[in-house]
């Protein structure tokens, strides 16, 4: 999965991006100011750059990170809207720019697709199994398999937190969402067909287990 490092001196602010971007699976560092930041740029994919940052402010940060890395994207964050500051952040080196406030989705979706831009593929892998949330894709042994909407995110859901029990009512609100009034016997449906469609046995499962009495989990890696 992709490494994204973000960059903001408000844990609010980290706080939202953390929730929205860990939901589709990135794999997330933080930094509360430049200095921290350019020694995790390192091993990061993506940058999301707050401009406003003590000692360091993020246009320095972004000169930094485009001399030593020259082909991490950068998404500047900022709560200044003037053309002026977002010509600075170009020059800087910013691939794109989002201005506080933001919409979370809408800042996932800019992340996607500097991601896709830069030929950075953010996906899940477990064995033969592999999961590309960005674009929805899934192949097993290197096949792609296809699945349903819901198929997809009751799959998503599971592959993200591998080992962690999730029982039939949270996948309901998870994946059929909140305002979703039929029964819970529609996840065990769709499972069903899931695994169909994995070639996962029930009583032998490489992926998806079956806990009896609370619902499903995905297979830990062994």
């Amino acid at each position: 999965m992709a490494k994204i490092l973000i960059v903001d001196d408000d844990p609010a602010i980290r706080e939202i991006l953390r929730a929205y971007l860990s939901h589709e699976g990135y794999e997330l560092s933080e930094a509360a100011d430049g200095v921290s930041a350019l020694a995790l740029a390192p091993a990061a994919d993506l940058v999301v750059l707050d401009l406003m940052l003590p000692e360091m402010d993020g246009l320095e940060v972004a000169r930094h990170l485009r001399r030593d890395f020259p082909e991490l994207p950068i998404l500047m964050l900022t709560a200044r809207g003037e053309e002026e500051e977002r010509v600075r952040g170009f020059e800087e080196g910013a691939d794109d720019y989002v201005t506080k406030p933001f919409s979370p989705r809408e800042l996932v979706a800019r992340v996607r697709a500097l991601l896709r831009r830069s030929g950075i593929h953010d996906r899940l892998v477990y064995g033969d199994l592999e999961i590309v949330p960005g674009s929805r894709e899934v192949y097993l042994a290197g096949r792609p398999v296809e699945l349903s909407k819901l198929e997809f995110d009751l799959l998503l859901t599971l592959a993200q937190h591998p080992g962690m029990v999730f029982s039939r009512e949270r996948l309901l609100e998870r994946v059929w969402g909140s305002d979703f009034f039929g029964v819970e016997r529609v996840v065990d449906v769709h499972v069903a067909s899931l695994r169909k469609r994995l070639g996962d046995e029930p009583d032998r499962p490489r992926f998806i287990e079956t806990v009896r009495g609370v619902g499903y989990r995905f297979k830990e890696t062994e």
